[in-house]
């Protein structure tokens, strides 16, 4: 795959599942025969990828994911995105890294930080 076509499986798998809320779709189309995940509060598998946005969807109807950037290099695409679960909340900052293998998405870390209501610089998160 080329970068540009890393980066739109990914993108695209994102989106699909969060905003469109189709996790199923979305995990059938991207996702490997095993998805690895390295986010502690997490179980590895597509199953539990589409449980934990299905629950998020049902908690948060209104729930937002805005990619803000997205670069690949080799194997591994990193999204840069602001993840709101209400329209009111200031939302969390998200970068995810995702490893593809074969054209899908097989390994999956993320760092997550909530975004302040104040900063100590005038820098925006985004």
């Amino acid at each position: 795959m080329t970068s540009a076509e890393s980066i739109e499986l990914v993108t695209g798998f994102y989106s699909q599942a969060f905003n469109d809320g189709e996790p199923e779709k979305a995990a059938a189309r991207a996702l490997g025969a095993s998805y690895i995940q390295h986010n502690p509060g997490a179980p590895d598998g597509a199953a539990a990828f589409v449980g934990y946005v299905t629950y998020m969807r049902s908690q948060f109807p209104q729930l937002q994911l805005e990619i803000r950037r997205a670069l690949a290099d080799g194997d591994i695409v990193v999204t840069h995105s602001h993840f709101r679960r209400t329209p009111e909340d200031r939302g969390l900052a998200v970068a995810d890294f995702w490893r593809l293998e074969d054209g899908k998405i097989v390994e999956h870390w993320d760092v997550i930080q909530e975004v302040p209501a104040e900063a100590k610089n005038t820098n925006s998160m985004f």
